[in-house]
């Protein structure tokens, strides 16, 4: 499978994109600056480019089965709502892809996007509450991302995290489609192994799981 990665060099990027290559596919890690991802592999190319530049996004996206966004917003906790350069990043994604016809999109949220599954607890709950105080942008990107998803014509899975800063890996992941009891933690790794198994999940087509450690 030939896979493009935004945000490779992220953490959550590095582990998604070591799993890809052990299981034989083909990666093409997208950063915005040169030596942002220092990972070799033969199955590997790594590409510098703006993540608003169609041109840059479309030649990278040309030939590809899946894209896959592990782009986080930064955690400012300055009041005053600035740009919202994920939520540009999505646009251009989503643009292009449907301009392309690659139809499978995975990408990484928090609970803050909300699912019609959603039930009230304090998974679906909390985190939303928290980011508008505390990390307006942040929450505003969510909301902004959350829009453009579903207005979207590609066949897309938005993998929900909550709190992804445990380094232990327990004995692998469980999710919730938020119908049912979710936890809070959830480690990087386990977060790009569920986003990896999201690309072949034909039932998660639509949906927003909100993955945790077990």
């Amino acid at each position: 499978m030939n896979i493009i990665v935004f945000g490779a060099n992220g953490k959550i990027g590095q582990h998604f994109i070591q799993i890809a290559l052990q299981n034989g596919d083909h990666v093409k890690a997208y950063v915005r600056r040169e030596g942002a991802l220092t990972m070799q592999h033969p199955n590997l190319e790594t590409i510098v480019g703006s993540l608003t530049d169609e041109q840059q996004v479309a030649a990278a996206i040309q030939g590809q089965d899946t894209a896959v966004s592990t782009l986080g917003s930064p955690l400012s906790m300055s009041r005053k709502v600035k740009d919202l350069p994920i939520t540009k990043a999505h646009e251009t994604i989503l643009h292009v892809m449907e301009q392309l016809h690659v139809k499978r999109f995975i990408t990484l949220a928090t609970p803050t996007i909300k699912s019609t599954f959603d039930q009230k607890q304090l998974v679906t709950i909390m985190p939303s509450i928290m980011a508008k105080q505390l990390f307006p942008t942040g929450y505003a990107e969510m909301k902004a991302i959350g829009k453009l998803i579903h207005q979207s014509q590609v066949d897309w899975t938005v993998i929900r995290i909550v709190n992804p800063n445990t380094n232990k890996d327990g004995d692998g992941y469980a999710i919730s489609l938020g119908d049912t009891k979710g936890k809070f933690t959830v480690s990087r790794k386990n977060a790009a192994q569920c986003m990896y198994d999201a690309i072949r999940k034909k039932e998660w087509i639509g949906k927003m799981p909100i993955v945790f450690n077990k």
